[in-house]
């Protein structure tokens, strides 16, 4: 990503605290994966609740609807041009919104990998590994996650509410491997598995400061990732993973959250 498209953008952005209509300053969310499924409904749902909300996706000039909802919000949301896979990507929107709380950091973004394998819409089989993407699914996965919590970790502590949600899934949840969930999706179950042992570590690293740090399952949902053939639609999930959200407590930092409330073992 080149600094001229990173600059054009940071030339349209405010990261001004703005004031709700009773003066108080908005509480304020950032996402990244911003401009499709779970992250576009989740930018949609904080925005109707008067949430501040800084919106991350790899190309802002094809987000069609969020640029739409961004000019519709009176300045509240707000479109970032981010590529988690780049980390000076990551390291520019620091810097773009040094000094700003940001309340709920929201990893949204992540990468399944190649689905076609022996067979249409294959789940990435034993003896069928690709591990040149691998690596991809790890970096955007587990790496880009971590990068983007570093990075950032100064705003979330100097928020209100100081939450970092980190989402997953329940393929990466070891437990639930021969519990009704078999094998397959190697390279995404990996990345999801590391993505929950580095949340699980950070959220002790943070809990002196007061930052609860979770990871989440959102549910089979019926996105682009998870298929026509999912069990529920995006709303119920961000509804569900928002309400969720809104009720953290410190003594959280142990679960591995769903969006409907329940936890899952690790």
């Amino acid at each position: 990503m080149s600094n001229i498209r990173l600059r054009s953008w940071r030339d349209r952005l405010t990261t001004t605290p703005i004031l709700s209509a009773t003066g108080f300053v908005m509480p304020s969310v950032l996402m990244t994966g911003a401009n499709r499924g779970l992250g576009f409904g989740l930018v949609k749902l904080y925005a109707v609740e008067g949430w501040r909300v800084f919106a991350c996706c790899r190309d802002p000039n094809k987000a069609k609807g969020l640029n739409e909802l961004a000019a519709k919000s009176s300045g509240k949301v707000t479109v970032h041009a981010v590529d988690i896979e780049n980390h000076a990507s990551i390291d520019a929107l620091a810097l773009q919104i040094k000094g700003q709380p940001i309340d709920v950091l929201l990893n949204v973004a992540g990468y399944y990998g190649p689905k076609i394998v022996s067979e249409p819409g294959g789940l990435q089989k034993f003896g069928e590994s690709d591990y040149a993407d691998w690596s991809r699914i790890y970096k955007i996965n587990v790496m880009g996650h971590m990068k983007m919590c570093e990075a950032l970790i100064e705003n979330v502590a100097a928020s209100q509410h100081k939450k970092i949600v980190n989402i997953s899934s329940i393929v990466g949840s070891i437990g639930t491997i021969g519990h009704g969930y078999g094998g397959n999706m190697y390279g995404y179950r990996a990345s999801k598995a590391a993505l929950n042992a580095i949340t699980r570590g950070m959220a002790e690293d943070m809990k002196a400061r007061g930052i609860i740090v979770v990871a989440m399952h959102p549910g089979w949902v019926r996105t682009d990732m998870g298929g026509p053939g999912a069990d529920i639609d995006t709303d119920t999930s961000v509804k569900g993973m928002k309400k969720v959200i809104d009720g953290l407590k410190a003594d959280d930092i142990d679960k591995f959250m769903t969006h409907d409330g329940s936890t899952l073992p690790w």
